[in-house]
């Protein structure tokens, strides 16, 4: 797979400056340890698939890529869902507000979105 979340959060500079440079905490889902400092922000993939096309073979991919951004207050969280949102609407786009929590097992607050990517393949 070849979506480009990773690449557009780092080079942010309003993405660094809420999520570091060294590293920069925008993390493969699972990838995020228990002790990860905060805020950080992790991403999945969560549905894809090809553009069909009449005339011959898939010349891109669609894929659906779920951020949720932590942080220690409601506003910090947001403020990184937004950083990571305007990082990436020039080349995707929004398809989903997923929702804002209060992680029980952690008092982090997490907000969550779903943004759309469009791949050329090589």
């Amino acid at each position: 797979m070849s979506n480009p979340a990773f690449a557009l959060a780092a080079a942010s500079s309003a993405v660094k400056a809420l999520l570091g440079t060294d590293p920069v905490r925008f993390y493969l889902f699972g990838e995020a340890t228990q002790n990860t400092p905060l805020p950080y922000a992790v991403w999945q993939t969560v549905y894809g698939s090809p553009e069909n096309l009449l005339n011959g073979v898939p010349n891109l991919d669609r894929w659906g890529v779920q951020v949720d951004a932590y942080a220690k207050t409601p506003t910090a969280s947001r403020a990184i869902q937004d950083a990571l949102r305007d990082a990436f609407e020039p080349t995707a786009y929004v398809v989903a507000w997923n929702g804002e929590f209060l992680e029980s097992d952690t008092g982090l607050y997490r907000c969550s979105f779903t943004v759309e990517f469009m791949s050329p393949r090589i």
